[in-house]
């Protein structure tokens, strides 16, 4: 097994390097890459010290698989060219999300999709990641009607510029600001650029891919994404209106015995999914669970996890282990 990490270097990549050690993810060769100033650097893994590379050479190794976190733009130019020396990429770039020709996988909810010919899989966004674990057992019983979701979204999200915007800006000093206004105590409706229907595109990255994810183009989705001055992950509010009635004992059920889901719903004691309980952690917590008594067959919704672990770098991990335990890699 040749396993490269593309954008080594970044959060993500970090992230991804860690979760590999966490799970052990057996590989023979390491490959880190990144972009030319980083190449040469070098960067210590599981206590070996490992030179950092550039996309050519990169691709001369002939990986088995590689998993992308170096963004759209990268993704697009460079995955191509990995796929066709044999490499498998996995991509945590919106890059290949909602082609037609490329599967988009949660392992828990369709890995099974995969065959051994796919090259490039993308893994989702990382709000829609948490979001679809928790809807997909209830989907499969009571079948989602309709979604109504807000967001509250960490800035590690954006990367590592946005968590020294923050920081900076919570001691006073000045730098580089990758926000358009100021994010210490403030929030901002604003995730990714806005399009002509006013909603931005990581509203409609959730509209667009769970849609794709649980195989329903005919649930309605609206989204509202914003970002806070937070680290440990993000948050979601989720109105889902459901095709049948449910019962919330049954649904409480459903969701404890759901791989990679956590419920976490014991008002009485204030137990509750909150971002600094869900850092460093790859589960998705759920709470919160309550009727919307204003609409039939309607439930409210609390939904956390680490956007930096199943969010992106653990789901991109886990959908490398499900490749080599089934034999999809050649």
């Amino acid at each position: 097994m040749k396993l490269a990490i593309v954008g080594a270097t970044g959060l993500v990549g970090q992230e991804v390097l860690q979760v590999i050690e966490e799970r052990n993810f057996e590989f023979d060769q390491l490959f880190l890459v990144a972009s030319a100033k980083s190449v040469g650097k070098t960067q210590t893994f599981k206590g070996k010290s490992y030179k950092i590379i550039g996309m050519e050479d990169a691709i001369a190794s002939k990986p088995d698989i590689a998993i992308f976190s170096a963004g759209g733009g990268t993704s697009l130019e460079w995955a191509p060219k990995f796929a066709e020396v044999g490499c498998i990429v996995v991509d945590n770039s919106s890059a290949w999300r909602m082609s037609p020709d490329h599967k988009l996988i949660v392992p828990e909810i369709n890995a099974e999709e995969l065959r051994i010919d796919d090259r490039i899989i993308a893994n989702p966004n990382c709000s829609t990641i948490q979001m679809v674990m928790a809807l997909a057992p209830l989907h499969k019983k009571y079948g989602v009607k309709r979604l109504v979701i807000s967001t509250y979204q960490s800035v590690t999200g954006t990367g590592k510029a946005a968590v020294d915007q923050l920081m900076n800006e919570r001691n006073g000093v000045e730098g580089e600001k990758v926000y358009p206004h100021k994010i210490d105590m403030n929030v901002l409706p604003h995730i990714d650029v806005f399009l002509d229907n006013g909603y931005t595109k990581e509203e409609m990255k959730m509209v667009n891919e769970t849609r794709k994810i649980l195989g329903d183009d005919s649930i309605a989705i609206t989204a509202t994404a914003v970002r806070l001055p937070v680290m440990g992950g993000h948050s979601e509010s989720i109105n889902v209106e459901f095709h049948k009635d449910f019962d919330l004992e049954e649904v409480k059920e459903l969701l404890s015995h759901a791989q990679g889901v956590v419920l976490q719903d014991d008002v009485k004691n204030a137990v509750y999914p909150m971002p600094l309980n869900a850092h460093r952690k790859d589960e998705v917590f759920v709470g919160r669970l309550r009727r919307d008594e204003s609409q039939p067959n309607a439930l409210n919704m609390w939904v956390v996890a680490d956007n930096l672990r199943k969010g992106a770098a653990t789901n991109a991990v886990q959908i490398a282990e499900f490749l080599a335990a089934n034999n999809l890699v050649y």
